[in-house]
């Protein structure tokens, strides 16, 4: 497995795996798919401080990124992770190669002090695998999401660089 950054011939298959967490998880709570067109601006607004990694073998298995939390300037040092395995190689080690390779990132750039993680309450691999690089939990938004005839709640996690 090869962990690398991003391109734009990988934006297909990052929607891919994203549209499967749309449709099939509450790890996201968007609720309705993507276009590729649509992703680009997304895509587009990372680079340097703020990359998307990629899992690759024989295709991109998955993919993690930082993004900006808040607009306000206050919060420069403040990013937000997102970590999307496709479900076929999922309990494979792909999530630990990739928060591996984006927690290295932010603490190897002194524009990053905070990373934050937002995580459903249901979803305890993602706790798990956030708590194994030393994010720690910093509250709950109660109920705050509604996805597949629910409400859900949102744990805040946080790992200071």
């Amino acid at each position: 497995m090869k962990i690398r950054r991003a391109k734009t011939e990988d934006l297909e298959r990052i929607t891919d795996i994203y549209n499967s967490a749309i449709l099939n998880t509450t790890a996201t709570f968007d609720i309705e798919t993507k276009s590729v067109d649509s992703r680009r601006e997304w895509f587009n607004s990372h680079g340097e401080k703020l990359p998307i990694f990629v899992a690759e073998a024989d295709e991109v298995m998955g993919w993690v990124s930082l993004s900006k939390l808040f607009d306000k300037g206050a919060y420069a040092g403040t990013v937000e992770i997102s970590i999307y395995i496709d479900q076929e190689y999922r309990g494979r080690g792909v999530g630990n190669a990739l928060m591996e390779r984006i927690v290295s990132h932010a603490k190897d750039n002194d524009k990053i002090h905070t990373v934050i993680a937002r995580i459903t309450g249901e979803n305890k691999v993602s706790v798990h695998l956030h708590q194994k690089f030393g994010f720690e939990f910093v509250g709950t938004l109660k109920e705050v999401g509604y996805k597949f005839d629910r409400y859900i709640d949102v744990h805040l996690y946080q790992l200071l660089v």
